[in-house]
């Protein structure tokens, strides 16, 4: 099964942080989505609230140009 993308690389934060919040809050029990972010506060703020909601977050890239991490939703 392939992970859908969510391309956060023209949106910065607050915005970014809003539209990753609603897409992982929709993801089903077990389900991942990956997210592509490029700002700076999104790199930061992004990973940090999702783990603090529950949820799986693995860096798959970080470099200084891109940030890409999967998110899974546990129960």
């Amino acid at each position: 099964m392939e992970i859908p993308k969510l391309d956060l690389t023209d949106a910065r934060c607050p915005l970014a942080l809003l539209i990753a919040k609603r897409a992982c809050h929709g993801l089903g029990v077990g389900y991942s989505l990956d997210i592509h972010v490029c700002d700076t506060g999104a790199r930061q703020d992004i990973p940090r609230y999702l783990r603090h909601q529950g949820f799986d977050v693995r860096v798959q890239s970080d470099d200084p140009q891109l940030l890409v991490i999967t998110v899974t939703k546990r129960l």
